[in-house]
């Protein structure tokens, strides 16, 4: 990559955390999408500041010739289209040669879910082990809010003093919300602080700090970090009888929207409680619903069978 394509980019990524705030996970996705055009782009001795059309075009059909996904190639192509919308605002550009190019589309696909009963057994295999009381924690609240992994194991614990009935959660952008814990969840909790606070204590009286996190760890963060979760989780599919394929922190979060939807929940509580911005993301659950009404339907009507 250039130093202007760094150039480029750096002061837009700035921007748009700034402007927009972005969460860091969106913004490191910008680089690294933006990345693999700059030194695309610097193999053919192009430049952010002339790259055409008809150019940007090539790249992904490079892209595509990879075997890149759709859906990969639709957030690079957004990941530009950003970029020279910047650029057109400074005045670095006069126009934007990614503003009428049309993405390949992204086929939506249905998220994967799991049961209740897949569910109750990776709770029953939380209950098992060394870190159980912490696990199960995990689990309970996971499953009870539907909070996103990021949201979950960097949760302070100052949020969960006081048997509270509902968690502040803040999530994407700084946005808050509140959640409902529901009584195993709260029981749950109960148990792990006082067993996590009792850790603290005995850490502070050899010289440690307090730490600010529910679920505290010796990690750079200073709390569990994502890849452990998903290591644990999948460790507690393999106990608990669970396909490990099936399962990820993320297929929690569906189950906790998809069982809500399944009991008659509405729509717009469930985007509240998720907090989509927008309920089209939220509605990819009524689809979820239909395929499982559908398959009930294929299963076991007695015409079904018939040709």
């Amino acid at each position: 990559m250039t130093p202007e394509a760094e150039r480029w980019i750096t002061a837009f990524l700035d921007a748009h955390a700034a402007e927009q705030n972005a969460a860091r996970n969106t913004t490191l996705g910008y680089a690294r999408d933006l990345k693999d055009l700059a030194e695309w782009m610097a193999r053919k001795s192009l430049s952010f500041d002339a790259l055409t059309r008809a150019q940007l075009e090539d790249y992904l059909i490079f892209c595509e010739a990879q075997g890149l996904s759709a859906a990969t190639r639709a957030r690079r192509l957004s990941a530009a289209k950003q970029l020279y919308r910047f650029a057109y605002e400074e005045g670095w550009r006069t126009d934007n040669p990614a503003m009428e190019i049309k993405g390949p589309g992204k086929t939506k696909r249905l998220p994967k879910t799991l049961s209740v009963d897949e569910v109750d057994r990776l709770l029953d295999a939380a209950l098992v082990g060394r870190d159980r009381v912490r696990n199960t924690c995990l689990m309970q609240v996971l499953y009870a809010t539907g909070m996103r992994v990021s949201e979950l194991v960097s949760l302070p614990v100052a949020a969960t003093r006081g048997d509270p009935r509902m968690l502040l959660i803040t999530g994407k952008g700084g946005k808050e919300r509140m959640v409902p814990l529901s009584p195993p969840a709260r029981a749950a909790l109960h148990d792990w602080l006082e067993k996590r606070d009792a850790a603290q204590e005995k850490a502070q009286k050899k010289g440690g700090k307090p730490s600010p996190f529910l679920f505290p760890t010796n990690s750079k963060q200073g709390h569990l970090t994502r890849h452990r979760f998903y290591a644990l989780i999948k460790e507690l599919a393999v106990e608990g009888g669970v396909s490990p394929d099936k399962v990820t922190p993320h297929t929690l979060r569906h189950a906790f929207a998809t069982h809500l939807l399944e009991g008659g929940a509405d729509l717009r509580a469930i985007q509240t409680l998720l907090g989509h911005a927008d309920i089209s993301t939220t509605e990819i659950y009524t689809h979820v619903l239909d395929e499982r009404l559908k398959s009930l339907v294929l299963e076991h009507h007695p015409l079904a069978s018939k040709t």
